[in-house]
C-alpha cells in the first residue's frame, strides 16, 4: 500500500492513475469530501479525508503502509509540523520507504517555503527511515497556459527578466511512479528534477506566442493584492504567512534566477525530458480539442 498526502492537487491527480496501471494499491489522503469523490472516480482504492495537523488523523493513515509520498500543502502555515509528524508517524509504523516532494534548491532560506522543505529534509535526514528526496523546480502549470490561451497574456509575480527553470508535471510524476515503484534503486537518494531551458517572463511569451500563432503579452502583477483577493477569506495567522511567502518569492525571483540542470529528469525517465515547447503545444492542442468536441 502507498500512502499519498495532499492526493488531489497538481501532484497527485497525475500520479494516482500512474501507480494504479502499474498495479500499485493506494491510499490517498485529502481534506475534503469533493476531493475525495474525485479520487474515487480515478480508482484509488482507499481514501481519508481528514486533517494533517492531527496526529490521530496521521496514525490512522499510515497503518499498515508500505510507502508513503509526502506533498506537504502549498504554503501552509503548519506544513513544518505537519511534515515533522509524518515522519515520525512513518517511523513508528515501521513504513518501508519515505518519499518526499520538497523544492528545487532547498537550502535557499531567503524563501519561508524553502526553508520549511530544508527543515524537513533535514528531519527525514535523521528519522532512520529508508528516503527519497524529489526536488523539483518550478511546475510547467496547464492551468497557467489555459489563462494564457483565452486571455493572451502570461502573467508573473516577480521581474520579468529574470531567469527560472521548470518541469512537465507529467515528467516529474512520471518520475515519482518510478521511485514509488523501486524502493532499492532509489534509496537514500536527492534528486533534483528540472526541465530543460531557462526562461525569462518574455521567453516564455515568445514561445507561446509562436504556437499560438499570436502575441501574448507579459506582464508583472502585484503579490499583496493577488495574495489578499485570493486568500483573503483565511483567518488573519494564515492570510500574513501566506502573505508573507509571497512577498519573499517575489523578492527572491526578482534579485536572482532560479535554475537547474536537466540531466537527472532525462536520466531518470531514460528520455529526453519535456521541453517547454512541446508543453505549450501539448496543451494547446488539448484546449482546441476541448473547444471542438463543446462545439460538437
Amino acid at each position: 500500500m502507498i500512502l499519498i498526502t495532499s492526493a488531489n492537487g497538481n501532484q497527485g491527480k497525475r500520479l494516482v492513475p500512474k501507480l494504479l496501471a502499474s498495479g500499485h494499491h493506494v491510499r490517498a489522503c485529502v481534506r475534503t469530501e469533493a476531493s475525495a469523490e474525485q479520487l474515487r472516480a480515478l480508482g484509488a482504492q482507499q481514501v481519508l479525508v481528514g486533517d494533517l495537523a492531527d496526529p490521530a488523523f496521521i496514525a490512522q493513515a499510515m497503518k499498515g503502509v508500505a510507502s508513503v509520498y509526502h506533498i506537504g500543502p502549498t504554503l501552509h502555515h503548519n506544513e513544518r509540523a505537519m511534515g515533522f509528524a509524518m515522519i515520525d508517524a512513518a517511523r513508528a509504523e515501521g513504513v518501508g520507504h519515505f518519499v518526499f516532494s520538497s523544492v528545487l534548491h532547498a537550502i535557499a532560506s531567503d524563501l519561508i517555503q524553502h526553508e520549511i522543505k530544508r527543515d524537513i529534509e533535514e528531519h527525514l535526514l535523521s528519522s532512520g527511515l529508508e528516503y527519497t528526496i524529489l526536488q523539483p523546480g518550478n511546475y510547467m502549470l496547464p492551468s497557467r497556459m489555459k489563462a494564457v490561451f483565452e486571455e493572451g497574456v502570461f502573467r508573473l509575480a516577480w521581474s520579468l527578466d529574470r531567469r527560472q527553470s521548470m518541469v512537465d508535471l507529467e515528467d516529474f510524476t512520471d518520475v515519482v511512479a518510478l521511485v514509488l515503484s523501486d524502493r532499492e534503486r532509489h534509496a537514500a537518494a536527492t534528486y533534483e528534477l528540472v526541465g530543460p531551458g531557462r526562461f525569462t517572463a518574455y521567453e516564455i511569451g515568445a514561445v507561446a506566442s509562436k504556437v499560438i500563432g499570436r502575441e501574448i503579452r507579459v506582464e508583472r502583477f502585484d503579490v499583496e493584492v493577488f495574495v489578499r483577493e485570493r486568500f483573503g477569506n483565511l483567518d488573519p495567522e494564515a492570510l500574513q504567512h501566506m502573505l508573507r511567502m509571497n512577498l519573499a518569492i517575489a523578492t527572491y525571483y526578482s534579485n536572482h534566477d532560479f535554475v537547474g540542470n536537466s540531466s537527472v529528469l532525462s536520466f531518470l525517465l531514460g528520455r529526453p525530458a519535456t521541453t517547454f515547447d512541446e508543453f505549450v503545444r501539448r496543451e494547446y492542442a488539448s484546449v482546441r480539442e476541448d473547444l471542438k468536441t463543446l462545439s460538437d
